[in-house]
């Protein structure tokens, strides 16, 4: 019995390890489609993509396909879907794909300041230190204020306002409904998808089929949608959320590694001490989220 928990803790571990690896090079994926085709069809198609496989596994375990709530799913599908997904990948498109990453995963500070006057959670004193420690990093990261360097950034942040904002209110629609997390899920993405797949088709814009693009846009929809959300269910299933929520910290990590190695975006001095207090201020604020935390919770919801 102690030999097959071993076996089963080195498992959930080395999930963990994998779906880093994989949310984390997403952000490399998504610079390589993006040079290829328009942020609007890239992000489209593989939401497109993930919803198609998320509806297969709600069949494939016998779930119910009834939808949920419909205006507060379409909400959160404009929030997490649509919002995050759309500003991310004009992000990556105009910026790093390293830095973008590591600005989009502010999304728990916004989370913690949002959560304070909707949800009534307060801000503890090492929230408030992990919020400092975020800004001071955020400062680093976006010096110096070039208007083509800033205007990505501002969309990468702007992208974990939304996320964050999900978060926020998805912990709000859970309260009020009794909903199933992949349904929830597959149903929001589904909505949030609708309006980009619109967008995609009133705004066409040229796309260059090769090699690269084919095997990024299969990445992004298979390994970091399909496989990626089967691995998070997986881990959270064995792990406590706080636990599951400090280890994914290191997919930033990994995106500004790949980004590095693979498309030479090497930080500056100042954006890798930049990056290095968001990830100080991460862990910090982490380690500050009780182990029921309902924003940890509501986290769950979200993907690379």
């Amino acid at each position: 019995m102690a030999g097959m928990k071993t076996r089963g803790s080195a498992t959930v571990y080395v999930a963990l390890a994998v779906l880093a690896l994989v949310w984390g090079y997403t952000w490399v994926t998504i610079k390589i489609a993006t040079e290829s085709a328009s942020p609007l069809f890239v992000a489209s198609a593989r939401l497109s993509a993930a919803t198609l496989i998320l509806f297969v596994v709600l069949a494939l375990t016998r779930r119910s396909l009834a939808p949920t709530p419909f205006v507060p799913t379409l909400v959160l599908g404009l929030l997490q879907t649509s919002g995050w997904t759309l500003l991310q990948t004009i992000a990556v498109s105009q910026g790093g794909a390293g830095k973008s990453a590591m600005l989009g995963y502010t999304m728990p500070f916004w989370a913690a300041l949002l959560a304070w006057p909707f949800l009534g959670e307060r801000i503890t004193r090492l929230r408030w230190v992990a919020l400092a420690l975020a800004a001071a990093g955020l400062a680093f990261v976006v010096a110096p204020l070039e208007q083509s360097g800033l205007r990505a950034d501002a969309l990468a942040v702007l992208a974990g306002v939304s996320w964050g904002a999900s978060a926020v209110y998805a912990k709000r629609l859970r309260a009020k409904y009794d909903v199933d997390l992949l349904a929830l899920t597959a149903w929001q993405l589904l909505w949030g998808t609708i309006p980009l797949v619109v967008l995609t088709l009133l705004l066409p814009a040229p796309i260059h089929w090769n090699a690269s693009f084919i095997a990024a846009m299969a990445f992004m929809s298979v390994g970091g949608g399909a496989l990626g959300w089967f691995l998070w269910m997986f881990i959270l299933s064995r792990l406590p959320a706080g636990v599951a929520g400090i280890a994914s910290l290191a997919t930033p990590v990994v995106g500004v590694s790949a980004a590095a190695i693979q498309l030479r975006e090497i930080p500056s001095a100042g954006e890798l001490i930049g990056m290095v207090l968001i990830v100080v201020a991460l862990v910090v604020n982490a380690v500050s989220t009780p182990p029921r935390s309902p924003t940890m919770q509501a986290e769950a919801l979200v993907g690379e």
